[in-house]
């Protein structure tokens, strides 16, 4: 039987990743340790990077830059997006991180996610829902576009359920995965609140952009006309798809 499906190549998610650490470089630049310590007592880390050097880990535990560099650069904080109409905050925040782990976090889930859905469906798919619910501190990262990510997947393998082999393996394990990350929200500048957002939106966009036929369609094409399934799709998919649509509308 000749297989026609080809994999699409991924190119999206490479260069996001690529412009996220360039601007990370930017960031650290315009921080520039050596000379705006802010009176914070310590050294800053790893010196010999010269203006790239961190702040002292008694501010930023992440290796990464002080918190007035962020809010200079377009942190999300409430009080200025809602008073102050700096709108634009909702995009800039989104390219700014914490710190390198923070940036590794979300880089590396951003590659083993991102690709993997880009390669199967032709495009990379992500939700940024940002929840003002955090008043008194700024917030960076793309968290809440990578637990969208989370959620097409989970939702994915739910509504594509039948053309899995390993279904319990592959749910356990995506559970996990989001357990860890949402673990992740409780560092500094990192807002849990749009985590749950993006994972709901994702989720729920998921069961609407990700539907694949159920298994036997492809192949019943090969098989004599009273032996091939008649519906592409299976009730389960069209109730979700149903559902999630609804909701997302909605919401």
């Amino acid at each position: 039987m000749e297989h026609s499906d080809s994999q699409w190549t991924s190119w999206l998610v490479p260069m996001i990743v690529v412009a996220n650490v360039a601007m990370f470089v930017v960031i650290m630049f315009v921080n520039n340790c050596p000379k705006n310590r802010n009176g914070v007592q310590g050294d800053c880390v790893a010196r010999f990077l010269g203006r790239l050097s961190f702040q002292p880990l008694r501010e930023n535990p992440l290796f990464g830059p002080s918190s007035s560099t962020l809010d200079k650069l377009g942190a999300l904080e409430w009080d200025k997006i809602v008073h102050q109409n700096q709108a634009w905050r909702l995009i800039t925040c989104i390219w700014l991180h914490a710190g390198v782990i923070h940036l590794l976090a979300n880089m590396l889930s951003l590659v083993f996610i991102g690709i993997r859905l880009e390669q199967q469906f032709g495009f990379g798919i992500g939700e940024h829902t940002l929840f003002l619910f955090i008043q008194r501190n700024i917030s960076v990262g793309a968290s809440g576009a990578l637990f969208g990510l989370l959620g097409a997947m989970l939702s994915e393998l739910l509504t594509n359920w039948t053309i899995y082999t390993n279904k319990v393996a592959a749910l356990l394990t995506l559970v996990i995965i989001i357990a860890i990350n949402l673990a992740v929200g409780i560092l500094p500048h990192v807002d849990n609140f749009a985590h749950i957002g993006g994972f709901l939106s994702g989720f729920l966009l998921g069961f609407v952009l990700l539907v694949r036929p159920q298994f036997g369609w492809l192949e019943g094409r090969y098989r004599p006309a009273d032996t091939r399934l008649k519906s592409k799709y299976s009730k389960c998919q069209y109730i979700f798809l149903i559902v999630a649509t609804i909701l997302l509308i909605v919401g």
